[in-house]
């Protein structure tokens, strides 16, 4: 496990970007994806706005995804296990880097073909709590034809991420804009932020 945490921090510290190929096991990531085509089949999850609160807008123009909060409450094994390693991660973070993180919050993200998430940053103008943005794919047998990328704007090195079953990313929520390219393919992740209540 702290393989995984040490790839997120060590390529984090080198290019702002942390990258870990196997941060979900496959098994566990098969579970969280099933878990998210079920939820789907149900038609629950809802379609994402854009900023918070009171200032909440949804804009099919600018973002195109639905999503669904996970929320212990809800004591789904799957989410949980996956909840633990978030809190693990969260724990090697503030003692090895010293951040500060308490808290998290987390989403299963759903894409179908043709959707989209202009140039954004992560962190609310009106509330800055989150410090650390995550994202954890789904998506096996995902294949350069289903686009769907993450690209990661950067002064001399835009970095584009395939969205690569167990693979997580982790960077500054304040810091990289970003965007998720068109996709071509269903594109499921679970995308969250660590914060600092």
């Amino acid at each position: 496990m702290e393989d995984s945490f040490e790839d997120l921090i060590a390529s984090y510290i080198e290019n702002k970007v942390g990258i870990a190929e196997h941060f979900l096991t496959p098994e566990l990531a098969n579970h969280l994806k099933q878990n998210l085509l079920d939820l789907n089949q149900r038609k629950v999850l809802v379609t994402a706005g854009v900023g918070n609160s009171d200032k909440l807008l949804y804009d099919g123009a600018i973002r195109s995804d639905s999503i669904y909060w996970l929320d212990k409450k809800h004591n789904n094994v799957f989410e949980n296990e996956f909840f633990a390693k978030i809190e693990a991660f969260i724990v090697y973070l503030n003692q090895s880097c010293y951040t500060g993180i308490t808290g998290y919050e987390f989403h299963y993200a759903l894409y179908e073909k043709g959707d989209f998430y202009l140039k954004h940053l992560d962190q609310f103008k009106n509330n800055p709590s989150r410090k650390y943005s995550m994202i954890s794919y789904l998506n096996s047998n995902w294949q350069e034809v289903d686009g769907g990328e993450l690209l990661i704007h950067q002064l001399n090195n835009n970095q584009k991420i395939s969205p690569t079953q167990g693979k997580t990313v982790f960077f500054k929520s304040d810091e990289l804009v970003h965007e998720v390219l068109v996709t071509q393919n269903t594109r499921m992740s679970i995308t969250g932020w660590l914060k600092v209540d």
